[in-house]
């Protein structure tokens, strides 16, 4: 009896289990995968530093001193000195604004029309083989041959319209955007595809939802998995694409430094002063491999045989 009085007494609401959800799942098991943790923390100091870290770190990139050139890291220079005495922790600072910007603006253009393709491609059967040749063809076309002239042929005109800095970045961002949305349009359509005859969407079409309706409220937020995956994966491929071009000399004007473009000036001084590949290469490096364990977690997270587990 005694034992009896000594158990603790449950109140009715620490009885009743707490609802779950798909996304609360989803979050729970991402917070347990380490790597993804640590990409999204890497990320993310990565994307305040270059928001905010010109204002805090207030030395002027642009300013040229041949005194100070080729200076190697210091308190004064935290990433040293490239061969005109520019500080480059300051140029790498303002160089991944444009950079990261590049990437995730990248990834939205090849997330939205490869997700409308996709979803018309799954949803209408009257154009899923017009759609899916196309995206065949587009996906046949050899990627960096044909951004580097499509970049080469527009870039003057684009310049001349929006500017240097503007007209480089609508032109980088649409090019590689628009020549990487294939993948996204097979995984929607695969989702559409086996979405489509279940319950739910048979139970809105037959009180007269309509096909926008029900694919915007009804199919789309269940496909979404998959295309969360492939966007946190094409931010680091956009950078790369980005660091690619600058590398090549086809990208922003040397006045705008970019982390690609600082690797490109780099390139005859890598024994005289190896910082100035090092840290660049550094930061593309971390913000490629950080959105990649974002990925596996945000895969792993939203398996739905783990979380049925």
């Amino acid at each position: 009896m005694a034992r009896a009085e000594a158990l603790p007494t449950l109140t009715r609401a620490e009885l009743v289990r707490k609802p779950r959800s798909l996304w609360g799942d989803a979050w729970s098991s991402f917070r347990r995968h380490r790597l993804a943790m640590a990409g999204t923390v890497v990320f993310s100091l990565l994307a305040v530093a270059t928001v905010l870290g010109p204002f805090i770190y207030t030395a002027d990139p642009a300013t040229i001193d041949f005194a100070a050139g080729y200076q190697a890291p210091s308190l004064v220079h935290p990433f040293g000195t490239n061969d005109l005495g520019q500080d480059l922790f300051a140029r790498a600072l303002l160089g991944g604004r444009i950079s990261m910007a590049v990437g995730i603006v990248a990834m939205l253009i090849s997330i939205t029309f490869g997700t409308l393709v996709g979803s018309l491609a799954g949803f209408f059967n009257r154009i899923d083989g017009l759609l899916m040749r196309m995206t065949d063809m587009f996906i046949s076309l050899p990627s960096l041959p044909l951004l580097l002239l499509i970049v080469y042929l527009f870039r003057d005109a684009l310049h001349a319209l929006f500017g240097p800095v503007v007209g480089i970045f609508i032109l980088v961002v649409s090019v590689i955007g628009l020549l990487n949305w294939m993948p996204v349009a097979r995984l929607v359509r695969a989702q559409f595809l086996s979405i489509k005859r279940r319950e739910f969407v048979e139970a809105a079409r037959s009180i007269g939802a309509s096909d926008v309706r029900i694919i915007t409220r009804h199919m789309l937020p269940n496909a979404m998995s998959p295309v969360l995956v492939a966007a946190s994966l094409s931010v680091g491929a956009a950078i790369i694409t980005e660091s690619a071009l600058s590398f090549l000399g086809l990208g922003f004007p040397s006045d705008r430094p970019t982390w690609g473009r600082m690797l490109f000036d780099a390139r005859n001084f890598l024994e005289l002063a190896p910082q100035m590949a090092l840290f660049p290469g550094l930061l593309i490096f971390l913000a490629v491999i950080s959105m990649n364990y974002i990925g596996d977690g945000l895969r792993d997270a939203l398996d739905p045989r783990r979380l049925g587990a």
